[in-house]
């Protein structure tokens, strides 16, 4: 990631000085770019398959931090940062605020942790917003996607408050026999149905569609399973 962020630095368009305040900025901006790149992860079937990794467990503790994709960093994820060092920003700066995001984020995944202040609740991300974004009831699905903060779920109208009981993992509930099968069967399952479409513009649009989207309806986005459980 540090390599795609020095490449795009060297072609700027500005140079930003390093200052506290320079900091604050691109530490706000770093975790917008972590709630689109979140936001993708959900809506587009290509960054899914590496994303569904972590949300197929069925147990919420910390260990669930750690469970992340082994092709994250190939499958897209530093395009989402890398606007900040083509502005101007310091590479080295915008490694640690993105760092300090994904560290923050370990401790959210927890149910030892019940609600918080509510002025904590309102601007941060918590242990109570982020069980929501686990679970897989319907209510709960492609839900609070922030990193450190939380208002940019508010803002984009992304958010929904933890009401009752998470129910944890795939909404398919589909068991893995081992890490590898884990690590691909997003991909496998992608590429089988892109393999399968007739035409370009179909293989075309099972990479670019939310998750489950079908060109026969044989399978259901979180929108359409909505439209029909309304």
């Amino acid at each position: 990631m540090y390599v795609c962020f020095d490449l795009m630095y060297s072609v700027r368009l500005f140079t930003i000085h390093p200052q506290w305040l320079v900091f604050v900025v691109l530490f706000l901006l770093s975790d917008l770019s972590f709630y689109l790149f979140h936001r993708t992860s959900h809506g587009v079937g290509w960054f899914w398959s590496s994303h569904y990794v972590h949300h197929s467990a069925k147990q919420y503790n910390l260990l669930v931090s750690f469970r992340q994709s082994w092709t994250g960093q190939i499958s897209g994820q530093p395009l989402f940062w890398m606007w900040l060092p083509f502005l101007g920003f310091d590479p080295s700066w915008v490694y640690i605020a993105y760092a300090i995001g994904l560290i923050y984020q370990s401790w959210l995944h927890t149910e030892l942790i019940g609600k918080l202040h509510p002025v904590f609740e309102f601007i941060f991300n918590t242990p109570s917003h982020h069980r929501v974004h686990h679970g897989s009831n319907m209510k709960y699905l492609d839900k609070n996607h922030g990193g450190i903060f939380i208002f940019w779920d508010r803002m984009f109208g992304t958010f929904q408050k933890e009401e009752e009981k998470p129910d944890y993992g795939l909404t398919d509930k589909k068991e893995f026999n081992s890490v590898t099968s884990l690590m691909f069967h997003g991909w496998k399952d992608l590429f089988t149905k892109v393999y399968c479409a007739k035409n370009i513009f179909t293989k075309l649009k099972y990479l670019i569609k939310p998750p489950g989207w079908s060109h026969d309806g044989s399978s259901k986005t979180v929108k359409q399973m909505r439209q029909v459980s309304d």
